[in-house]
């Protein structure tokens, strides 16, 4: 009796004690989390300086009013530039005009990419080369395409002889200089832009689908209309879903378009001024305002994070298939 209760103690022990194994099998794990964090770290430290760091001292900067020229001095007003950006008729119309052209921009551009994409995936002839043609404008920068627009839309230029011989118009019209028209030219530059890319990410999505979806449509007598509406475009929620969320980004974030019309003026009578330009108005061109412009573009922050979390919501990730 008293044999076996040593030999079970002895046992108890024996289970208790760390083995040799698990030791080198935690050292084997620290090491490699440690090789894991030298890897990321690069990546962590420009994240933090680039990104992170510029973040919070745009935030600190927007509860002050600073002069970063010269002799760099700061004034904590803490909301005063807030409530001065609710006061600022400049800031509403800027406000204005980027509602409006996401508005116009976001679903005209999502719906003729997902047609382009559907067209160009349905087997057509020479539909590569196709491909390939329709994707160059997202290729050529941001500025050549607006000094394109500008000629095309200018005075003299081809849009305004075409509609003029049509009949469409008795004298030309300075698309660029008229209120009523200047961010209109804008949204039709955008749109022919941005569409290739977004269709570009239609097509990925496309090859996802099963064919055998459509061949089952075919049997039943479904048109090309109805396989669209009733497969295609279904099977497309999440693509649909991003294509959204990035289109109302970049619409919020218009910069160049607008500042290269508008020679950075935001003309005529503040018909191309946006959220993103009039921030650089008051952060580059206005002497000590880059408090002011701070807070800007945390409001701007602010506003694109709830309209993507509303569309987001509006747009569930789900499928019908």
């Amino acid at each position: 009796m008293g044999t076996q209760l040593e030999i079970n103690r002895r046992t108890d022990a024996a289970a208790q004690a760390p083995s040799p194994k698990n030791g080198k099998g935690s050292e084997r794990n620290r090491r490699e989390a440690l090789q894991g964090v030298t890897f990321m770290l690069p990546t962590l430290i420009l994240l933090f300086t680039f990104t992170l760091l510029p973040i919070f001292y745009s935030l600190f900067l927007s509860f002050t009013r600073v002069n970063l020229f010269g002799g760099i001095d700061f004034q904590w007003v803490g909301f005063t530039n807030y409530v001065n950006a609710w006061n600022d008729d400049r800031v509403w119309a800027a406000l204005n005009n980027t509602f409006r052209y996401a508005l116009f921009v976001v679903p005209i551009q999502t719906a003729v990419a997902l047609l382009m994409a559907a067209v160009l995936n349905s087997g057509i002839r020479f539909q590569n080369t196709f491909r390939t043609i329709y994707f160059l404008p997202t290729l050529t920068s941001s500025s050549a395409l607006t000094m394109i627009f500008m000629f095309l839309f200018s005075l003299n230029g081809p849009i305004n002889n075409l509609l003029v011989n049509f009949g469409l118009l008795e004298a030309p019209v300075n698309f660029i200089n008229e209120t009523d028209f200047a961010l209109a030219t804008i949204m039709v530059m955008n749109i022919w832009s941005t569409v290739p890319f977004f269709m570009t990410i239609y097509l990925a999505g496309l090859q996802d689908i099963p064919h055998s979806l459509y061949e089952a449509a075919s049997l039943d007598g479904a048109n090309a209309w109805q396989k669209l509406m009733k497969i295609t475009v279904p099977n497309l929620t999440p693509v649909t879903n991003y294509v959204l969320l990035m289109g109302i980004i970049g619409c919020f974030q218009l910069f160049d378009q607008a500042y290269i019309i508008s020679g950075g003026t935001g003309g005529p009578n503040n018909a191309t001024l946006t959220f993103s330009l009039i921030i650089y108005q008051y952060a580059f061109q206005t002497i000590g305002t880059m408090g002011y412009a701070s807070a800007l573009a945390i409001i701007l922050t602010l506003i694109i994070f709830t309209v993507s979390m509303i569309a987001r919501r509006l747009n569930k990730e789900e499928s019908n298939y």
